[in-house]
Protein backbone atom coordinates (compact mmCIF):
# COMPACT_ATOMS: atom_id res chain seq x y z
CA UNK A 1 0.00 0.00 0.00
CA UNK A 2 1.32 3.63 -0.71
CA UNK A 3 2.56 5.44 1.80
CA UNK A 4 4.28 2.43 3.86
CA UNK A 5 7.03 1.43 5.01
CA UNK A 6 8.96 -0.88 2.34
CA UNK A 7 11.64 -2.23 3.28
CA UNK A 8 12.39 -4.47 0.11
CA UNK A 9 14.48 -2.11 -2.54
CA UNK A 10 14.87 -3.26 -6.09
CA UNK A 11 17.80 -6.26 -6.78
CA UNK A 12 19.48 -3.31 -9.18
CA UNK A 13 20.23 -1.55 -5.66
CA UNK A 14 21.74 -4.00 -4.28
CA UNK A 15 25.82 -4.14 -4.31
CA UNK A 16 27.15 -4.68 -7.41
CA UNK A 17 30.72 -4.16 -7.43
CA UNK A 18 32.14 -1.92 -10.15
CA UNK A 19 31.42 2.03 -9.98
CA UNK A 20 29.41 1.22 -7.42
CA UNK A 21 27.42 4.61 -6.40
CA UNK A 22 28.00 5.27 -2.59
CA UNK A 23 26.63 8.52 -1.11
CA UNK A 24 27.43 10.46 1.83
CA UNK A 25 24.80 9.67 3.79
CA UNK A 26 25.71 5.90 3.32
CA UNK A 27 29.09 6.70 4.12
CA UNK A 28 27.63 8.40 7.52
CA UNK A 29 25.53 5.21 7.69
CA UNK A 30 28.33 2.77 8.05
CA UNK A 31 30.19 4.40 10.62
CA UNK A 32 27.15 4.62 12.79
CA UNK A 33 26.39 1.49 12.29
CA UNK A 34 28.38 -1.19 9.84
CA UNK A 35 25.55 -3.79 10.10
CA UNK A 36 23.20 -1.79 9.04
CA UNK A 37 24.88 -0.48 6.18
CA UNK A 38 25.79 -3.67 5.25
CA UNK A 39 22.12 -4.93 5.12
CA UNK A 40 20.86 -1.73 3.21
CA UNK A 41 23.41 -1.85 0.42
CA UNK A 42 24.06 -5.61 0.18
CA UNK A 43 20.63 -6.91 0.50
CA UNK A 44 18.64 -3.95 -0.03
CA UNK A 45 16.80 -3.39 3.05
CA UNK A 46 16.83 0.22 4.62
CA UNK A 47 16.40 1.64 7.70
CA UNK A 48 12.69 2.89 8.03
CA UNK A 49 12.84 6.38 6.87
CA UNK A 50 11.49 9.13 9.50
CA UNK A 51 9.13 11.50 8.89
CA UNK A 52 9.71 14.14 6.28
CA UNK A 53 10.77 17.68 8.30
CA UNK A 54 8.89 20.40 6.24
CA UNK A 55 9.60 23.32 8.22
CA UNK A 56 13.35 22.46 7.88
CA UNK A 57 12.88 21.76 4.25
CA UNK A 58 11.33 25.61 3.76
CA UNK A 59 13.95 27.19 5.10
CA UNK A 60 16.35 25.65 3.44
CA UNK A 61 14.19 26.52 0.56
CA UNK A 62 14.16 30.17 0.83
CA UNK A 63 17.89 29.84 2.25
CA UNK A 64 19.20 28.98 -1.54
CA UNK A 65 16.78 31.21 -3.03
CA UNK A 66 18.24 34.41 -0.63
CA UNK A 67 22.09 33.02 -1.16
CA UNK A 68 21.02 32.66 -4.88
CA UNK A 69 20.10 36.15 -5.21
CA UNK A 70 23.93 37.72 -4.27
CA UNK A 71 25.62 34.48 -6.35
CA UNK A 72 23.65 36.09 -9.36
CA UNK A 73 24.57 39.64 -8.11
CA UNK A 74 28.05 38.47 -6.81
CA UNK A 75 27.76 40.55 -3.82
CA UNK A 76 28.29 39.10 -0.26
CA UNK A 77 25.42 38.54 1.45
CA UNK A 78 24.41 40.32 5.03
CA UNK A 79 25.31 37.52 7.07
CA UNK A 80 28.64 37.61 5.76
CA UNK A 81 29.07 41.00 6.27
CA UNK A 82 28.05 41.00 9.84
CA UNK A 83 30.65 38.12 10.59
CA UNK A 84 33.20 40.18 8.70
CA UNK A 85 33.81 37.05 6.12
CA UNK A 86 35.09 38.09 3.01
CA UNK A 87 33.30 35.81 0.46
CA UNK A 88 30.32 35.81 -1.90
CA UNK A 89 28.51 32.42 -2.95
CA UNK A 90 30.80 31.04 -6.20
CA UNK A 91 28.67 31.45 -9.26
CA UNK A 92 28.85 28.00 -11.43
CA UNK A 93 26.33 27.06 -13.77
CA UNK A 94 26.23 23.33 -12.02
CA UNK A 95 24.84 24.53 -9.17
CA UNK A 96 21.52 22.87 -9.27
CA UNK A 97 23.57 19.64 -10.36
CA UNK A 98 25.42 19.31 -6.93
CA UNK A 99 22.91 20.46 -5.13
CA UNK A 100 20.58 17.50 -6.76
CA UNK A 101 21.37 14.51 -3.95
CA UNK A 102 19.26 11.87 -5.45
CA UNK A 103 19.79 12.59 -9.21
CA UNK A 104 23.65 14.16 -9.53
CA UNK A 105 25.64 15.83 -6.58
CA UNK A 106 29.10 16.39 -6.53
CA UNK A 107 30.82 12.71 -7.93
CA UNK A 108 34.14 11.20 -7.85
CA UNK A 109 34.98 8.31 -9.05
CA UNK A 110 37.70 6.29 -6.45
CA UNK A 111 39.31 4.07 -8.91
CA UNK A 112 41.01 2.01 -6.30
CA UNK A 113 37.71 1.12 -4.94
CA UNK A 114 35.97 1.52 -8.15
CA UNK A 115 33.12 3.37 -5.63
CA UNK A 116 31.64 6.21 -7.36
CA UNK A 117 31.08 9.30 -4.44
CA UNK A 118 28.40 11.64 -4.60
CA UNK A 119 26.74 14.01 -2.15
CA UNK A 120 24.48 16.77 -2.42
CA UNK A 121 25.57 19.86 -1.08
CA UNK A 122 23.53 23.46 0.22
CA UNK A 123 25.94 25.73 -0.89
CA UNK A 124 29.51 26.83 -1.74
CA UNK A 125 31.03 30.44 -1.36
CA UNK A 126 34.04 31.81 -2.48
CA UNK A 127 37.11 33.89 -1.06
CA UNK A 128 39.77 36.32 -2.49
CA UNK A 129 42.02 34.12 -2.37
CA UNK A 130 39.45 31.22 -4.91
CA UNK A 131 39.02 28.74 -2.26
CA UNK A 132 35.76 27.24 -2.22
CA UNK A 133 33.88 27.13 0.97
CA UNK A 134 31.71 24.56 1.38
CA UNK A 135 28.34 25.53 3.27
CA UNK A 136 25.77 23.45 5.31
CA UNK A 137 22.34 24.40 6.51
CA UNK A 138 21.00 23.68 9.91
CA UNK A 139 17.55 24.29 11.17
CA UNK A 140 16.52 23.99 14.64
CA UNK A 141 14.35 25.26 17.47
CA UNK A 142 15.96 25.45 20.79
CA UNK A 143 16.86 27.67 24.13
CA UNK A 144 19.94 29.43 24.20
CA UNK A 145 22.73 29.45 21.59
CA UNK A 146 23.21 26.81 18.71
CA UNK A 147 26.90 25.26 18.45
CA UNK A 148 28.36 22.00 17.53
CA UNK A 149 29.26 20.93 20.96
CA UNK A 150 26.96 17.15 21.28
CA UNK A 151 27.90 13.89 20.12
CA UNK A 152 25.05 13.32 17.97
CA UNK A 153 26.52 16.27 15.29
CA UNK A 154 29.58 14.21 14.46
CA UNK A 155 27.49 13.32 11.56
CA UNK A 156 27.17 17.56 10.70
CA UNK A 157 30.70 17.47 10.86
CA UNK A 158 31.91 14.76 8.99
CA UNK A 159 29.27 16.32 5.91
CA UNK A 160 31.06 19.17 5.69
CA UNK A 161 34.49 16.75 5.28
CA UNK A 162 33.00 14.56 2.79
CA UNK A 163 32.27 17.27 0.32
CA UNK A 164 35.45 18.88 1.17
CA UNK A 165 37.16 16.26 0.08
CA UNK A 166 34.60 15.37 -2.95
CA UNK A 167 35.34 19.48 -4.43
CA UNK A 168 38.99 18.61 -3.97
CA UNK A 169 38.90 15.65 -6.21
CA UNK A 170 37.05 17.76 -8.43
CA UNK A 171 40.33 20.08 -8.86
CA UNK A 172 39.08 22.88 -7.18
CA UNK A 173 40.89 24.63 -4.58
CA UNK A 174 39.10 24.22 -1.23
CA UNK A 175 39.23 26.17 2.31
CA UNK A 176 39.94 23.81 4.91
CA UNK A 177 37.02 26.34 6.88
CA UNK A 178 33.73 25.50 6.03
CA UNK A 179 30.48 27.25 7.44
CA UNK A 180 27.21 25.91 9.15
CA UNK A 181 24.36 28.53 8.76
CA UNK A 182 22.69 27.52 11.68
CA UNK A 183 18.66 28.87 11.72
CA UNK A 184 17.40 28.36 15.48
CA UNK A 185 13.58 29.29 15.73
CA UNK A 186 12.10 31.67 18.58
CA UNK A 187 9.38 30.46 20.96
CA UNK A 188 9.89 33.03 23.65
CA UNK A 189 7.88 35.91 21.36
CA UNK A 190 4.56 36.78 23.01
CA UNK A 191 2.34 35.26 20.68
CA UNK A 192 2.94 33.14 17.06
CA UNK A 193 0.30 35.38 15.00
CA UNK A 194 1.21 33.35 12.07
CA UNK A 195 4.53 34.20 11.64
CA UNK A 196 7.43 32.33 13.13
CA UNK A 197 11.01 34.11 13.70
CA UNK A 198 14.48 32.85 13.63
CA UNK A 199 17.77 34.02 14.98
CA UNK A 200 20.37 32.93 12.15
CA UNK A 201 23.85 32.31 13.31
CA UNK A 202 27.23 31.39 11.36
CA UNK A 203 29.34 28.74 12.54
CA UNK A 204 32.95 28.12 11.22
CA UNK A 205 34.16 24.66 11.01
CA UNK A 206 37.73 23.68 10.11
CA UNK A 207 37.82 20.29 8.47
CA UNK A 208 39.54 17.58 8.09
CA UNK A 209 39.26 14.53 5.29
CA UNK A 210 42.58 12.45 6.32
CA UNK A 211 39.45 9.92 7.15
CA UNK A 212 37.76 9.99 4.08
CA UNK A 213 39.84 7.53 1.96
CA UNK A 214 40.65 5.18 4.56
CA UNK A 215 36.51 4.56 5.30
CA UNK A 216 36.54 3.74 1.54
CA UNK A 217 38.66 1.05 1.51
CA UNK A 218 37.11 -0.30 4.92
CA UNK A 219 33.38 0.40 3.01
CA UNK A 220 34.80 -1.74 -0.02
CA UNK A 221 36.31 -4.58 2.33
CA UNK A 222 32.83 -4.78 3.88
CA UNK A 223 30.65 -4.71 1.45
CA UNK A 224 32.98 -7.76 -0.43
CA UNK A 225 32.94 -9.74 2.73
CA UNK A 226 29.72 -12.43 3.16
CA UNK A 227 30.21 -12.20 6.31
CA UNK A 228 27.28 -9.61 7.65
CA UNK A 229 29.24 -7.77 10.27
CA UNK A 230 28.49 -7.11 14.32
CA UNK A 231 26.51 -3.94 14.85
CA UNK A 232 27.63 -0.89 16.79
CA UNK A 233 26.37 -1.05 20.32
CA UNK A 234 24.61 2.25 20.35
CA UNK A 235 22.39 1.23 17.31
CA UNK A 236 18.92 1.30 18.49
CA UNK A 237 17.50 0.00 14.99
CA UNK A 238 19.81 -3.60 15.64
CA UNK A 239 18.99 -3.77 19.49
CA UNK A 240 15.21 -3.81 18.51
CA UNK A 241 15.94 -5.91 15.79
CA UNK A 242 17.12 -8.53 17.90
CA UNK A 243 14.75 -8.06 20.48
CA UNK A 244 11.91 -8.65 18.22
CA UNK A 245 14.02 -11.48 16.85
CA UNK A 246 13.90 -12.75 20.33
CA UNK A 247 10.39 -12.54 21.16
CA UNK A 248 8.76 -13.84 17.97
CA UNK A 249 11.09 -16.74 18.58
CA UNK A 250 9.15 -17.40 21.99
CA UNK A 251 5.92 -16.77 20.78
CA UNK A 252 6.56 -19.32 17.98
CA UNK A 253 7.62 -21.72 20.56
CA UNK A 254 4.39 -21.12 22.94
CA UNK A 255 2.12 -21.52 20.12
CA UNK A 256 0.76 -18.47 19.48
CA UNK A 257 1.90 -17.00 16.58
CA UNK A 258 -0.85 -16.21 13.85
CA UNK A 259 -0.53 -16.80 10.68
CA UNK A 260 0.40 -14.38 8.22
CA UNK A 261 0.37 -13.96 4.25
CA UNK A 262 4.16 -13.60 4.34
CA UNK A 263 5.41 -17.11 3.72
CA UNK A 264 9.21 -15.98 3.86
CA UNK A 265 9.34 -14.52 6.83
CA UNK A 266 7.47 -17.17 8.60
CA UNK A 267 10.44 -19.63 7.06
CA UNK A 268 12.76 -17.32 7.68
CA UNK A 269 11.97 -17.61 11.23
CA UNK A 270 11.59 -21.34 11.45
CA UNK A 271 14.67 -21.62 9.80
CA UNK A 272 16.41 -19.57 12.40
CA UNK A 273 14.80 -20.10 15.44
CA UNK A 274 17.62 -22.12 17.15
CA UNK A 275 20.39 -20.14 16.04
CA UNK A 276 21.78 -16.60 15.37
CA UNK A 277 23.55 -16.82 12.45
CA UNK A 278 21.55 -14.67 10.12
CA UNK A 279 21.96 -11.55 11.36
CA UNK A 280 22.13 -11.90 15.06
Amino acid sequence: MAGYYNPKRSVDWNYGGKNWKLSRSKIDLFQECPRCFYVDNKYGVARPKGYPFNLNSAVDTLLKKEFDIHRAAQTAHPLMKSYGLDAVPFADKRMDEWRDALKRGIRYLHTPTNLLISGGIDDVWINPKGELIIVDYKATSKEGEVNLDADWQDGYRRQIEVYQWLFRRNDFKVSDTGYFVYVNGQTDRAAFDGRLEFDVKLIPYTGNTDWVEPILFDIKKCLEDRRCPSPAKTCDYCTYRLAMHEALVKVRDLGTIKKTSSKNAGKSLEKNSDSKQALF
